[in-house]
């Protein structure tokens, strides 16, 4: 496994879930905090969830962008050290440490300070940090960042709506169209730029403390990207879209774990040949994009690459569905050719069947093993988790250890019994220790990296439950506080780690 072959042991959180006064966690000091804690625990893997800008229901699932950075998650005091905002100015964003994120309480205040921020970099930056900018957007502009831009000013002018409901000049990026928007709206996509600059300089900021501590970071790519963004309205021809950009098939998977009518994303899917006619051009500035901000790449969906669970649009349910070819091989020789090593883990959960992971394999891409779905066939011995394998205790879409061996409401009383006998007849441990228990099961394997839910660390029930698939509301919104993480946490978790052989040397 690239780019390490040490073992290590590490934690699945999003940034949106770390502590701190402004509704939502950010990659500033509370970001390098958590750094530290985990340092302290023995952990050198942090796993986060897409940090692209998300639109209704804020699922880091459905972006605005898969290129773009989230502005929610920037960190306002580094601006005021900046001198790009005033401290006084940070009391119009609602102060909360609640033990949710609260998005929506805090967007409009925390873009109107963005935009302020934005203007007073074009006022007063230095020549050194106006030429950072103008190297961002070289290298940038291009590929995605002023499409993005564009679509995003676009979006407020036509008061949020979905692109395929804009002006047809619009919706087809027509060229006198966006000359006029220019024109109109020149501060406003110079704003736009401005502020994914500033995202990203956070996120390499973090990105170089974590790597000085020792600590890799796990990205995630979703394997589609919403109807609604950036993408689909300046690449149509990449997808399965009529004449009005609607799509004529969407995205989801059968009847699964998780739901027993499967699952409808509503997400458009691939034109395959279209992406085959450039070399899949498109997949490798993604790829190459996504590994150049962390240290691996979490694919989401790996098994769509195989074959993808197509929908009809009007489908009511992901039932309707039917399994149709895709061109793994031709699209991983192509990233191959160009990211040479992929730094990349395939998340193989599902329906997977033998040719997805003799694709898999044949790339020498570790895939996943996550131990709640393991513990439930009736043979599993965590000797049979592999050594090409992330071992999980469970995901950001699992029921938290603690929840999940209660049962859960999701088995009968019978099947909760029974688990719980052959759960604890492995770990040798009781219910009470049980998120311990399996962790310490996940890090005694012979995966090369073994992750745990924050949640799982901290022995928390359902209500941390960070997503639950299949449904809109309740999710995204737990948050760690800082006093969650005691001296006697991280020494537990540090000897466990070091008697797994996972604490890397100093």
């Amino acid at each position: 496994m690239q780019p390490s072959h040490a073992r290590r042991a590490g934690v699945c959180m999003h940034i949106s879930s770390l502590p701190g006064p402004y509704g939502v966690g950010t990659i500033g000091r509370h970001a390098r905090w958590f750094v530290d804690q985990m340092v302290r625990m023995g952990l050198s893997v942090w796993q986060v969830l897409p940090t692209g800008p998300t639109g209704y229901g804020d699922s880091p699932y459905q972006l605005l962008s898969v290129f773009a950075g989230n502005p929610i998650l920037i960190d306002l005091p580094t601006l005021c050290q900046q001198g790009l905002l005033e401290p006084g100015e940070l009391q119009r964003v609602p102060m909360s440490a609640l033990d949710e994120a609260e998005f929506g309480n805090i967007i409009n205040e925390k873009n109107a300070l963005l935009a302020i921020a934005a203007q007073r970099f074009t006022a007063r930056a230095s020549s050194g940090r106006q030429s950072a900018l103008a190297a961002f957007r070289a290298q940038h502009d291009e590929l995605w960042l002023d499409d993005f831009a564009h679509y995003r000013v676009i979006k407020a002018t036509q008061n949020e709506q979905p692109w395929h409901e804009w002006p047809t000049s619009l919706a087809d990026a027509d060229p006198d169209a966006l000359g006029a928007l220019n024109a109109a709206h020149a501060d406003a996509i110079e704003k736009e730029k401005i502020i994914q600059f500033l995202f990203f300089e956070q996120w390499q900021a973090l990105h170089d403390y974590a790597s000085q501590a020792g600590i890799e970071l796990i990205g995630d790519v979703p394997i589609y990207v919403a109807l609604d963004s950036a993408d689909t309205w300046s690449r149509r021809r990449l997808f399965q879209l009529d004449e009005r950009g609607r799509p004529t098939a969407v995205g989801g998977v059968p009847p699964d774990y998780f739901s027993a009518d499967g699952q409808l994303w509503g997400n458009p899917l691939y034109a395959w040949d279209e992406h085959a006619r450039d070399g899949f051009a498109w997949w490798i500035e993604r790829m190459k994009h996504a590994c150049a901000l962390t240290d691996l790449v979490r694919i989401d969906h790996f098994r769509g690459f195989e074959a993808y669970w197509s929908i009809p649009a009007d489908a009511a349910t992901a039932r309707d569905g039917h399994w149709v070819s895709a061109p793994g091989y031709a699209l991983f020789d192509a990233l191959r050719d160009a990211i040479d090593p992929l730094p990349v883990i395939a998340e193989d959960l599902g329906v997977i069947t033998e040719p997805v992971t003799a694709l898999r394999r044949h790339y020498g891409l570790p895939g996943m093993a996550v131990l709640q779905f393991l513990l439930d066939e009736p043979h599993f011995h965590p000797d049979h988790v592999e050594e090409d394998r992330v071992c999980y205790t469970g995901t950001h879409d699992n029921d938290t250890t603690v929840s999940w061996f209660d049962g859960s409401g999701e088995r009968s009383d019978a099947d909760t019994a029974h688990l719980q006998r052959h759960v604890l007849e492995l770990t040798g441990g009781d219910r009470d220790s049980v998120h311990i228990d399996l962790i310490r099961m996940a890090l005694n394997t012979r995966a090369r990296y073994a992750i745990a839910p924050m949640q799982d660390f901290l022995g928390l029930p359902t209500q941390a439950r960070f997503n639950t698939p299949g449904t809109t509301d309740g999710n995204w919104r737990w948050r760690l506080r800082h006093e969650h993480i005691s001296d006697d946490l991280c020494d537990r978790f540090y000897t466990l780690v070091r008697d797994s052989e996972r604490v890397l040397p100093k």
